[in-house]
């Protein structure tokens, strides 16, 4: 039980993190542009992953579709984490590695409401 809690906790704050940072590739910030404008990715594909970013928070929330949720979530955020190794910069993916492993716990873990 107390297990189940923390995932859910845990699912909240992932959900919440795909959400915001989701909504700002989708709407275009200026810190989003800038970050993502070094490698050469524009407003579109930027936008592009906000809503995938986006759909992949939401699908985490239902336990049929919990993987995928997870999955897309992990793969973009290796994607970014990838990115940054290409430009060397080891502070910008130590700050991502967390996010990646939080989506590889709540996989480990297994959606709370799941049967």
């Amino acid at each position: 039980m107390t297990l189940k809690i923390i995932n859910a906790a845990l699912m909240i704050i992932a959900i919440f993190m795909g959400l915001k940072q989701g909504w700002a590739m989708l709407s275009g910030k200026s810190e989003m542009i800038a970050m993502f404008g070094k490698w050469n990715i524009g407003k579109t594909g930027l936008m592009v992953i906000g809503a995938t970013t986006m759909l992949s928070a939401l699908l985490i929330i239902f336990p049929k579709t919990f993987i995928w949720g997870n999955f897309l979530m992990a793969a973009g955020i290796l994607m970014i984490i990838c990115l940054h190794l290409l430009d060397r910069d080891l502070k910008g993916m130590a700050i991502e590695l967390p996010f990646l492993l939080l989506n590889l716990i709540i996989i480990y873990l297994q959606h709370p409401l799941k049967g």
